[in-house]
């Protein structure tokens, strides 16, 4: 195997965890020519140190992958691009028909991933499917044990490059946050629905007390999406309490960045909370419909030393996780998660004292 090229997955949650698969890949064909392919949204993470450590990134169209009016057939960009790159094998990370097809039209002549339905009459090495509830890490490590690779460090690690650092810095700058500020990073969006979302009014008062109690300067993050959930946050705050909003002001390379400043991450289950937990930032997540069992951020080395365990945050009840996109009754999973235990939380990472009293609602004024 000369040139082999990893298909990345397809969300940015899912990219991360799926890092200790990819740098098992690398670790296994070291004098290989290694590429990575990754749909637009997500290629700018391996232009950063990942322990992917490949030597190419081939960076395909999103969706479709063909421009409005396209006269060829769906998909072409992506087989064009794999083509190009002659070769000789693919790992396929995602599980969708499509990358396997993609793969077999390119050419590329030993196609490895998981069978699933008719894709598996598209693979030349196909494994099957781990049963049960297991991690998307794991998930991802099964496939490259069940090719007959050796498993390597079962951590997502990821470091910015010196001139995404530089761009973080210019956009924190530009918003008068000051060099070695106190940074609490939080990602109050999430991409797969409305229930995935701790309410505003809990977010904006944890923002209050960790700027009055620990001087914690609080900066919001996500994407162009989340906007309305940065609105609503904002207009909840105290006119004493200032917050950065970053939301959908920051490409993803410049979220790095951010995100590498900052002491401490809030965030609801979403790419951005596992991006935090792989560059090593202390993560307080929050979860309600999805399960923690499958999708909690994983620890692994922090910045100057140690290990980042990340704190997940949930509340008990019958109905959780439902995997719904909207609660259909009072989200009470997400709203029975208190500001004082996130609170509690953040203030033991950044080395604060907590209130004594984590059940406190503090009513904003």
């Amino acid at each position: 195997m000369n040139r082999l090229v990893i298909r990345a997955p397809n969300w940015l949650g899912d990219a991360v965890m799926a890092l200790p698969a990819m740098g098992a890949v690398r670790a296994a064909f070291p004098g290989a020519h290694l590429a990575v392919a990754a749909f637009r949204s997500i290629a700018p993470i391996f232009e950063q140190e990942t322990s992917a450590s490949q030597d190419s990134l081939l960076t395909l169209p999103d969706g479709a992958g063909e421009p409005a009016g396209a006269s060829e057939p769906a998909g072409a960009s992506e087989v064009a691009a794999l083509a190009a790159g002659g070769f000789d094998a693919v790992v396929l990370l995602p599980n969708s028909f499509r990358s396997a097809w993609s793969a077999r039209r390119a050419g590329i002549p030993e196609r490895w991933g998981y069978a699933s339905g008719a894709r598996r009459l598209l693979l030349t090495r196909a494994v099957s499917r781990p049963g049960g509830r297991v991690h998307q890490s794991i998930y991802y490590l099964e496939l490259i044990k069940g090719l007959g690779l050796p498993l390597g460090d079962p951590w997502p690690r990821m470091g910015v490059r010196a001139a995404t650092l530089a761009r973080a810095d210019a956009v924190l700058a530009a918003h008068d946050v000051a060099p070695g500020a106190r940074i609490v990073g939080f990602a109050p969006g999430a991409a797969y629905g409305h229930a995935k979302r701790w309410p505003p009014r809990l977010v904006a008062e944890t923002m209050v007390r960790l700027a009055r109690e620990a001087g914690a300067v609080c900066v919001m993050l996500g994407a162009t999406g989340d906007r309305d959930s940065g609105r609503e946050i904002e207009s909840s705050l105290p006119p004493d309490v200032r917050v950065v909003n970053l939301v959908g002001r920051t490409d993803l390379g410049q979220l790095a960045g951010v995100i590498t400043r900052c002491a401490a991450f809030v965030s609801n289950d979403s790419g951005a909370m596992h991006l935090a937990a792989a560059l090593g930032v202390q993560v307080v997540a929050i979860f309600g419909p999805t399960d923690e069992r499958v999708t909690s951020p994983l620890g692994g080395p922090a910045r100057g030393g140690g290990l980042a365990t990340p704190d997940v945050l949930t509340h008990r009840v019958f109905c959780r996780p439902c995997m719904l996109r909207d609660c259909p009754i009072d989200h009470r999973c997400m709203k029975g998660i208190t500001a004082g235990e996130v609170v509690e939380r953040v203030m033991t990472r950044i080395g604060t004292s907590a209130d004594a009293d984590r059940g406190r609602d503090e009513v904003l004024t």
